[in-house]
């Protein structure tokens, strides 16, 4: 049987290495070494280097386990337990030296996702929570806000890749908040927004066409501080889906409502 908290700790603990090589790297860091993937989505020796290490020291932590993993390090092969890692989530933000990027790992046993690390660079911030554990922010409880009334809420709209399928959500979105909530942000980073949910900095993050290894530490985290995490439709098996709606639970209808009224292309 895994022994969740302990194993959360030795996890903490890769995250922190990584994001050192991410910090050390970022000194003498130049645009000539980013590739495009797509309009807006970079990747450089950075991210793919941080991967190897990440793959390398969880693989020596559970040998058994096989890996999802972005740059593609790494293969899972249905083993019944897996990493689902992002080794820098936010890498537009680092290649331009703006706050946040992190190091994403979740461990998924049979299919559940049961371990979340998220590990903050630019403020030494490490998120992290176990199934049935609660949610920690180095080494504190943190729970959700209390916010009840939409009017006040501090969001994170962020606007993704696919800019053709989601600009009318993104433009409705926008048209139905501004001016009538408390603040409207993108912050470029999909696990260290949700994990700001987790520790009540914000009261909603949402995004559509994101990947699991954006997602998926973070997601556990928020709902062990005691949030909501649905697709844009509703429904809480998003795992396998790539939109989702993240709250601190007293604001979720209102934000479904919103995103209802003018879903993606495609979806």
């Amino acid at each position: 049987m895994l022994d969740l908290e302990s194993l959360a700790q030795q996890v903490v603990s890769i995250a922190k290495e990584t994001g050192d090589f991410l910090r050390r790297e970022r000194v003498d860091f130049r645009l000539s070494k980013v590739e495009k993937k797509s309009q807006g989505n970079y990747v450089s020796y950075v991210d793919e280097t941080a991967e190897k290490k990440l793959v390398d020291l969880l693989g020596q932590l559970l040998p058994e386990a096989g890996f999802i993993a972005e740059e593609g390090t790494a293969s899972y092969d249905e083993e019944y337990l897996c990493w689902v890692i992002d080794p820098l989530d936010g890498t537009t933000n680092y290649i331009h030296d703006e706050a946040p990027y992190g190091v994403s790992i979740a461990l998924k046993k049979e299919g559940e996702v049961v371990l979340g690390v998220v590990y903050e660079v630019c403020r030494d911030e490490c998120f992290v929570a176990w199934k049935g554990g609660g949610a920690y922010l180095n080494g504190h409880p943190i729970r959700v806000s209390e916010l009840d009334a939409l009017r006040d809420a501090f969001l994170i709209v962020e606007l993704p890749y696919d800019a053709e399928k989601y600009k009318k959500t993104g433009l409705h979105l926008i048209d139905k908040l501004y001016g009538k909530v408390g603040g409207i942000r993108m912050n470029g980073s999909a696990a260290v927004g949700i994990c700001y949910v987790a520790l009540g900095r914000l009261d909603v993050w949402l995004e559509a066409f994101i990947a699991e290894w954006d997602f998926a530490a973070a997601a556990l985290i928020v709902k062990e501080a005691g949030g909501m995490v649905t697709d844009f439709y509703g429904n809480s098996s998003y795992q396998e889906g790539h939109h989702l709606v993240v709250t601190n639970g007293k604001l979720h209808c209102a934000l479904l409502s919103l995103v209802q009224e003018c879903l993606p292309e495609g979806m």
